[in-house]
């Protein structure tokens, strides 16, 4: 399984680090796992968040 880094998924999003780990504090957009001081992002998880914002679910609030 491929983990991406906070920098990582931001470059996939088009947004700011900062987004991404606000989303994690608020707990919301695609759910990282603490590993020693970093937060990873499982590959599979990110399809899942995607898969959701494709279909219109709103299951981290980000879905309009």
């Amino acid at each position: 399984m491929r983990y991406l880094t906070t920098a990582e998924v931001a470059e996939r999003y088009r947004t700011a680090e900062s987004t991404v780990r606000y989303w994690r504090q608020i707990g919301k957009g695609p759910r990282g796992i603490k590993i020693g001081k970093r937060v990873l992002y499982p590959e599979a998880e990110l399809l899942r968040y995607e898969r959701a914002l494709t279909e219109g679910r709103d299951e981290w609030g980000l879905a309009s």
